[in-house]
Order: C-alpha cells, then structure tokens, then sequence
C-alpha cells in the first residue's frame, strides 16, 4: 500500500492507495504546532480505525505547504512507519518541464495537481483550478510545461477577510447563492464571495484559451474543497478530489525506480 499526504494551509488529507486505487480518504485540520507523535499516532489511528493494516504501507509520498509541519511530519513517517517519506521538492523529478522564472516558489500541491492532471488527460492541453483556502488556476501544456498561473483568495478566506476587515460585515455560511442580486446583506455577500470566483476562474480560462492556446480548448480540471460547490456552473470538464495525490503517487513512480507504473482512470 501507499499513503499520500496533502499538508495544506487549512487541512491535511491524507489517501490509502492499493494497486492504484484509492481505499481511503481522511482529513484533519492543520494545527502548524503538531508534533510528529501526534501526527504518527494520528496517521496510524486512522489507517487501524478504516481497517487496514499500516505496517503494510510501503512507501510515503508528501506535498507541504506548511514548512513548519515538515520536520515533524517527516520525523512521524520514520518513527510510526519505518519509511523515509518522499517529499515534493526542489530536485525531484515531476515529468513535467518548469518553465517558472524560479521553480523552488512553486507550492508544492500546485505541483502535485499538475502531474495528477497530466496523469489522467495525457498530451492534452490542461488548465488545473484547486479551490483551497487560496483559488490557484495553473496551466500545463500538451507538451508537458507548466507554464504557471494565478492565485487569487480562495472563497473561506475572502469570507473571513470581509468579516474581520470590517466593522458591520458579518461571517456568512458558504453557499451557491439562489439568485445572483442578494436582497439582504448576508445574501449580497455570499453573491459577492460566489460569483467572484465563478467570474475570474472564467475569465483566466478564455484568457489562457487565447494568449497561450492559440484559441484552442484546453481541458479545465479542478479539485480542492469547494470545487464540487461550482459544479453546476459547467466550467470544468472533471472534479477530481483526490487529484494532488495521484500527482504523488506519480512522483514516487518516477524518483523510487519501482517496477510499477500509475494506471488511473477517472470514474
């Protein structure tokens, strides 16, 4: 078995993949002050509790974008696993050509759901929106570059930033809003929050089609945990939830010289 973690700014989620598939998914809620015996413990609990067996767990692939967990997290793996997890990082090979002014600033899950992307749609065209607590919409050519992209505030922090950023606005509940003219404030809000994203992760979309495209369509895949919230809106061609951690299993075919190869389908 393999296990993938996913240390973001606001969860960490973790998969179980056994023969390329995935048998368990769990998240828990970043805590940047973790030690490694509360991670290690946490890790073993959750694989016990699901039925599984850790120690049948073979290797570990990582993305972190918290390097304050890092030392912890990579002290839990060797500790509770006996395994040098493999973290994404400066000098690992992904398969894809980083056409960055400096590939060490590339968050290392923006990395991940990249090569998860070009796993399951090959030699296409590929623009990969995450929505996580920032909105991150990346672009990866059929030749296999990634290009880069934009990043803009994701839809929990753009509600907690007019919260707090204001005297009367208050924290409203994430929604797709019923009618796009809110008729109160919470209302105008949740409008505001939603249709803001709908508008520029559209906006990106035609623009990438035009300028790097030659007007042609790339496909659009995202992931993240507001992604299914867009999914009536027809912008993606797939939702993929545990995207980042195909891209992991990926990078561990590519740097472990294991005799396997990754063979995903999306269903």
């Amino acid at each position: 078995m393999i296990l993938t973690i996913d240390i973001g700014n606001t969860t960490i989620q973790g998969c179980l993949f056994e023969e390329n598939k995935n048998i368990l998914t769990f998240r828990k809620s970043t805590n940047p002050n973790f030690s490694s015996d509360e991670i290690g413990m946490f890790l073993r609990n959750v694989i016990l509790l699901n039925g599984f067996d850790y120690k049948k767990i073979k290797f570990i692939s990582c993305c972190s974008v918290v390097p304050s967990l890092n030392h912890s997290i990579a002290n839990a793996f060797k500790k509770y696993f006996n395994i040098d997890g493999l973290f994404v990082q400066s000098g690992i090979k992904t398969g894809l050509k980083l056409k960055y002014s400096n590939p060490k600033e590339i968050g290392a899950d923006r990395i991940s759901a990249s090569i998860g992307a070009s796993v399951l749609f090959p030699n296409k065209n590929l623009i990969v929106v995450d929505m996580g607590t920032a909105t991150t919409i990346d672009v990866i050519t059929k030749q296999g570059e990634y290009l880069g992209g934009a990043i803009l505030p994701g839809i929990k922090m753009s509600v907690t930033s007019l919260a707090t950023g204001t005297a009367k606005l208050p924290t409203v509940e994430i929604l797709k809003p019923s009618k796009v003219c809110g008729s109160s404030t919470i209302e105008a809000i949740q409008s505001g929050i939603y249709f803001s994203q709908v508008g520029a992760i559209k906006q990106f979309i035609e623009n990438f089609q035009k300028q790097i495209f030659d007007g042609e369509k790339p496909i659009v895949v995202a992931t993240g945990g507001f992604s299914k919230l867009f999914e009536s809106e027809n912008i993606f061609e797939a939702i993929v939830s545990d995207l980042v951690h195909i891209g992991l299993l990926k990078i561990l075919e590519l740097n472990k010289n294991e005799n396997w190869s990754i063979k995903i389908k999306i269903t």
